[in-house]
């Protein structure tokens, strides 16, 4: 007999669908997805120290800020004909008017932390007006220095009014606009390395005392905050207060033992704790006022060299302004917050050839640590910099072709091109570009000598003409442009409001 009744079959199990393939090396480790603020900052820029730790960590950064300071008044007073009297009120002078520029940033520009202090983009201006009065006559050194003092405080207060023009006419926010990820990793990344030649070269003019500084504040810095909780809070915060006090007071022994005393001349400058002698220059108080050095002299080939460096120094600001906002937790600052900070920077300029300075022997005490010191703590601090504008590269596709060969080719040039243009300058300021027009070599010496506006012009030009319209995504343009603009997050009225009721007298365009 043959069964006939029916049976129920079970249906086929449904096919699922296997899960998509993992990113390569996925399954070896984590992967870290983008991230718009970094998460281990101690403090951002909306949570603030207490007072005492805000007194220290400001003297701290008064302290870095020192060292530029002082090497920019060593280099170029001797040559003006000053003496250490001279060199010590110059270096009052831009502490104090890097105060109220700092001042001017914090509260009315991009309202970042970010401290003022002076540039080496007015070098070559400078050179060229020293240059100009060299073979001049007068009937002492110290009235030569004067007189060009005053030259260069001319030529500050009219070039001042490009950095006025390009931002309170909106200008520079507008060229900002063709900004993209790509074009910030290597404008940030040179405003650190473009810098070297102020680190180690600087340390090795005396080794003894630069290499300990600069092992110590590793050591202290990233090691021994491991030891206790508590170490760990004062030395990440404190560190480079502690190495440089003893590394100074390590260089004084040395001085007081007689260890410099038969050595070369740049030896004793680089080492001596006292070979300057600026506290002995130095007036215990001295008030400031307009015009201190006299009446400004206003020459017109003077005038367009230091165009050349406000130019320089409205794109080293705007990169230093990108890697502040990073290290202080905030977004990307939009392009009216840029066109009023460079605008304010242009008014501290025309501070900068008025005013005089608050001259004291508090600062020249502290102008007297050894530069070798200083350039340690820059071959840390620029560092980080450099590494800031790497993090950027997270907000573009990273792997695509068009994006490597620009940030190449950028960042090769962007250190490449200054550094020819600085080994062939001479001491007098005279760069590779020698035409009939002084004042126009000064402005292509100057611009071409800066590596990050040579990185910014280059990466600008490349990543918006470059295939730009049809790699949108791979710039990183839909996560960058809300950025730009002043309601296109919700973030940037937070970060870059004015404080107490300053919105309500200033015009909308820049609030």
């Amino acid at each position: 007999m043959v069964e006939t009744a029916n049976h129920q079959h079970q249906p086929p199990p449904a096919q699922v669908a296997p899960p998509p393939p993992l990113p390569l090396g996925s399954a070896r480790g984590p992967v870290f997805p983008p991230s718009e603020q970094l998460l281990q900052l101690h403090y951002c820029i909306h949570s603030n120290p207490s007072w005492p730790q805000t007194v220290i960590l400001a003297f701290q950064h008064y302290i870095v800020m020192l060292g530029t300071t002082v090497m920019i008044a060593t280099m170029l007073v001797p040559r003006m004909g000053g003496g250490p009297g001279d060199k010590a009120r110059v270096i009052q002078a831009l502490l104090f008017m890097s105060g109220v520029n700092t001042l001017l940033q914090t509260f009315l520009g991009t309202r970042l932390p970010t401290v003022m202090g002076p540039s080496f983009a007015y070098v070559i201006s400078v050179l060229s007006v020293i240059n100009d009065f060299s073979n001049s006559y007068f009937t002492s050194e110290h009235q030569r220095f004067v007189h060009t003092m005053r030259a260069i405080q001319g030529s500050l207060i009219v070039s001042s009014f490009i950095n006025i023009i390009l931002g309170f006419s909106r200008a520079w926010g507008n060229f900002t606009r063709l900004f993209s990820p790509v074009i910030i990793v290597p404008v940030v990344c040179v405003v650190g390395l473009g810098l070297f030649g102020r680190g180690f070269p600087q340390l090795g003019n005396c080794v003894e005392i630069g290499l300990p500084m600069l092992v110590l504040l590793v050591v202290g810095q990233q090691y021994l905050k491991h030891i206790h909780p508590i170490a760990h809070s004062i030395l990440e915060r404190f560190a480079l207060l502690f190495c440089i006090g003893l590394v100074w007071a390590f260089a004084a022994i040395l001085t007081a033992s007689g260890a410099y005393n038969h050595v070369k001349e740049q030896t004793k400058m680089s080492c001596r704790v006292d070979r300057s002698f600026l506290l002995s220059s130095a007036p215990w108080i001295k008030v400031p006022y307009p015009f201190q050095w006299g009446a400004p002299i206003f020459r017109a080939s003077h005038v367009f060299g230091m165009i050349g460096a406000a130019l320089v120094s409205s794109a080293e600001s705007t990169g230093t302004f990108f890697a502040a906002a990073r290290l202080a937790g905030a977004t990307p600052p939009p392009a009216h917050v840029l066109s009023r900070s460079i605008g304010l920077q242009g008014v501290g300029q025309l501070l900068d050839g008025i005013f005089g300075s608050l001259v004291g022997k508090f600062g020249a005490f502290f102008a007297q640590i050894p530069l070798p010191i200083f350039a340690a703590v820059y071959c840390v601090l620029y560092g980080i910099v450099a590494a800031i504008g790497i993090t950027f590269i997270q907000f573009t596709n990273n792997n695509s072709m068009r994006n490597i060969y620009i940030l190449g080719l950028s960042l090769f040039l962007g250190i490449s091109i200054p550094q020819y243009f600085v080994m062939n300058t001479d001491l007098a300021g005279h760069g590779p570009v020698e035409t009939g027009g002084g004042w126009f070599n000064d402005i292509l010496n100057t611009i071409f000598s800066s590596p990050p506006t040579v990185a910014m012009i280059v990466a600008t030009l490349l990543d918006n003409t470059l295939d730009a319209r049809h790699t949108r995504e791979e710039r990183g343009i839909p996560w960058w442009v809300p950025f730009q603009h002043k309601k296109g997050d919700s973030r940037n009225e937070e970060f870059y409001s004015f404080p107490l009721r300053i919105n309500e007298y200033m015009p909308t365009r820049f609030l």
